[in-house]
């Protein structure tokens, strides 16, 4: 089996700091939780920004000081920007993470019903961000809430925007989406090319069991306070807290975890990418 990825989403766009006291949102803190968490075992980082007042943002100068910050503290650390739309709707905006020329971002390809909000992603604007992946060069990672967004993935590789391998992350639990169960991840991971990788996101008390089974059926995990608040005992959780729950699963069944670049290997990135960004963003 190949070493298991420990993918860490650190902020996300909707906990705060009311909720949880060990929410990094700040350049800072989003750094010295990632050095934490690659010190840990965790090689991959899916990045939100906040403005000021703790906001979500699509802000392209906060991204860029996030990303500083990370790359002086874990140089090695694979950084992925969210396009998420609760942080704004406008396509450049969405976009401008993607531009900022990270070694991956996060597309999801559907719409789908979140609390209060319809996360919307139309035909047209997912065919728009497919042409900047391909343009750009990032990888994608394809966020599936439900499997029609496997299907639009497909026909956006038949059409030429992605090429083989792909990879995915099936985020299951998510009210308004499919339920966070093992049944479900089996369906999901079955129902992709042979040649892909994923990852699972469970939400809230799903991670830690969907990430149990993502370790044994040979897929990939994604944990993070974005995801889920508390330790299975019901204890707060801190990031580094849930990277450690992962690498004492993954020693326990014996599957070891990946560095960076062994990462990037799996997931096919090209290791000249690694640096990009910074050249980027100055």
């Amino acid at each position: 089996m190949e070493k298991l990825i420990i993918t860490v989403a650190l902020t996300g766009n909707v906990p705060a700091k009311k909720d949880n006291v060990n929410l990094p949102v700040t350049p800072e803190e989003i750094a010295e939780d990632v050095k934490r968490c690659t010190d840990a075992g965790a090689s991959l980082f899916h990045v939100h920004a906040r403005d000021s007042q703790q906001r979500p943002t699509l802000d392209k100068s906060i991204f860029k000081e996030i990303i500083r910050n990370i790359k002086q503290v874990s140089p090695d650390a694979i950084i992925q920007l969210s396009t998420g739309a609760r942080a704004g709707k406008d396509w450049e905006d969405r976009a401008a993470p993607v531009r900022l020329l990270p070694e991956m971002a996060s597309f999801t390809t559907g719409s789908n019903n979140l609390p209060g909000i319809v996360y919307e992603n139309s035909p047209q604007f997912i065919e728009f961000l497919a042409g900047v992946f391909k343009e750009t060069g990032v990888k994608p990672e394809i966020e599936v809430f439900e499997t029609g967004m496997i299907n639009n993935a497909l026909h956006l590789r038949k059409k030429g925007f992605f090429e083989s391998p792909l990879h995915f992350d099936f985020v299951l639990g998510a009210p308004g989406a499919m339920p966070g169960t093992v049944k479900n991840l089996l369906f999901l991971s079955e129902g992709i090319p042979s040649d892909s990788t994923w990852t699972v996101a469970g939400i809230g008390k799903a991670e830690i069991p969907l990430a149990t089974a993502a370790i044994v059926m040979g897929g990939h995990v994604r944990i993070g306070l974005e995801d889920n608040l508390y330790m299975p005992d019901g204890s707060l959780a801190s990031n580094v807290k849930l990277v450690e729950k992962i690498v004492a699963i993954a020693k326990e069944i014996g599957r070891d975890i990946a560095e960076p670049d062994e990462a990037r290997s799996i997931l096919s990135i090209p290791h000249e990418n690694k640096n990009r960004i910074l050249e980027t963003i100055g």
